[in-house]
């Protein structure tokens, strides 16, 4: 999230330097002010998120672990362990949030509609990336929880 202010942040910053011309019916400035708002506040929301994450390394919580493909491979066996075994580690909310998501990012209906440039297409991107890193971060929690329970080292 902190790359992707920053590359809003220049987005705006260029449209305010370079462009004259009006952006999706907003005067040049407008458009370019605005993207370097929404850039910090996703750069900050960002580096937020980068301080909490460190501060739960330090308190000892667990770290998800595995590659892309051992996640994905681990991804039917976390549904069936919280669907049939109540594994704790997924509660029921966020697979409702990941069921919303997806019903999002498929549907013909949009919060900000593709016809602006650039935000148009961010809010679906945001939420696909959102959808990909919480479900890869739960993927790896249950990764070590299955190591944990086997008795084999963490990779």
């Amino acid at each position: 999230m902190l790359y992707f202010g920053g590359l809003l942040g220049l987005m705006g910053l260029a449209t305010l330097v370079f462009r004259d011309a009006d952006v999706a019916g907003l005067p040049a400035a407008a458009a370019g002010v605005g993207l370097l708002v929404v850039g910090a506040a996703v750069a900050g929301l960002g580096l937020l998120l980068r301080v909490r994450r460190r501060r739960r390394v330090a308190r000892g919580e667990p770290v998800p672990i595995g590659d892309f493909f051992e996640r994905a491979r681990a991804l039917p066996r976390l549904l069936r362990a919280a669907r049939q075994e109540g594994y704790a580690g997924l509660p029921k909310s966020r697979m409702a949030l990941w069921v919303l998501a997806l019903v999002y990012l498929v549907s013909p209906i949009d919060i900000l509609p593709e016809l602006l440039p650039i935000i148009g297409v961010a809010d679906d991107a945001g939420v696909a990336v959102w959808l990909l890193t919480s479900v890869s971060t739960a993927t790896g929690l249950y990764l070590r929880h299955e190591r944990d329970r086997s008795g084999l080292p963490p990779v």
